[in-house]
């Protein structure tokens, strides 16, 4: 690892204004994968900002009937969370279904939401990766692409991001709240937070250098049921293959509302907007759950060894809705 100087913040203004401007610095919260990419010298920081003791460990009401999730609430206290368990399911199953115990309760909420992609040639510093290396190529497109993305990837990457609490988020619409370099603070949809990869899949949110996420802010419960599905090639501790992120609203076993999301598919949370709009004023059957799942998959693409994954996202969300509509019990 390389050597690096540490500082700790004393507030948000202070952490922010250490870090703008010194492109060699960069924030440490719970470090579950900043330091595991510091070792590896994937990132190689010149000073790390502790801000680990800043006031954002807080998950309060708002005014409008949501919460607001302070940006260094660890995982493990987000899921147990009893206002989370009971208004927000979805988002405590994503959030215990990621990682070990141990890990959950040091990883924050902020960081989970800017992991780095589990890739294999993102962690091989011997292979080309455009968003290690940019301009360097893209090797898993002909190379071992199993764990990759089907959906919303491009000619530079193929990477998906891992995070499951961030797929829960999407479907759940959460707002993310940010601190900029000139102590001001903008909201950003989680929708328009991450960025595809296009050209340039070194850059993956719309976070500028030194902002700081300090908050995410749900909205009202939506109504309906709640389901996380997550496939893996283990149980325990393994990231997702595929998983779904689903919110079914029944009237007299009619769909009046949906919200679909998937991870694992894709270089971000995918929502699915044409599962959503298949789904709305159906019947909850098996007919409208799989003219769902080929609509979200329509313009999948896969690479080879990954090519398994479409059929097994649209089975996965079949099941999911299957789940939320009251089709399959456990």
């Amino acid at each position: 690892m390389k050597p690096f100087t540490f500082e700790r913040a004393l507030d948000t203004a202070q952490a922010v204004k250490s870090v703008s401007g010194d492109k060699s610095a960069m924030f440490i919260a719970g470090g579950t994968n900043l330091l595991d990419l510091m070792k590896l010298e994937i990132e190689t920081p010149d000073r790390l900002v502790d801000i680990s003791r800043l006031p954002l460990r807080q998950i309060e009401e708002t005014a409008e009937g949501g919460l607001r999730i302070g940006a260094l609430v660890p995982n493990s206290e987000l899921a147990a969370d009893r206002r989370i368990r009971e208004r927000y399911p979805l988002l405590s199953q994503a959030v215990l279904a990621g990682a070990s115990g141990q890990l959950r309760n040091r990883a924050t909420t902020g960081g989970n939401l800017l992991q780095r992609t589990r890739c294999f040639y993102f962690y091989d510093t011997n292979m080309p990766c455009n968003k290690r290396a940019p301009g360097s190529g893209c090797a898993a497109i002909e190379g071992f692409n199993r764990i990759h993305a089907v959906l919303g990837g491009s000619a530079s990457c193929i990477a998906t991001h891992p995070s499951d609490m961030a797929v829960a988020m999407m479907a759940l619409q959460a707002g993310i709240e940010i601190q900029s370099t000139d102590n001001s603070r903008r909201s950003v949809a989680i929708e328009k937070f991450y960025r595809l990869p296009g050209s340039t899949p070194n850059i993956e949110t719309v976070l500028a250098p030194g902002e700081l996420i300090t908050a995410v802010v749900l909205p009202p419960p939506p109504g309906g049921a709640q389901i996380y599905r997550k496939v893996r090639d283990r149980t325990s501790y393994a990231f997702a293959l595929v998983s779904v992120a689903a919110v079914l609203d029944l009237a007299e076993g009619r769909i009046r509302g949906a919200r679909i999301a998937f991870g694992g598919v894709a270089p971000k949370p995918w929502r699915s907007w044409e599962a959503e709009e298949v789904l709305v004023g159906k019947m909850a059957d098996q007919d409208a759950f799989e003219a769902a799942a080929a609509a979200a998959l329509r313009g999948a693409r896969g690479y080879g060894g990954n090519d398994f994954k479409i059929e097994l996202a649209k089975r996965t969300l079949v099941v999911t809705l299957g789940f939320a509509a009251g089709k399959i019990r456990i």
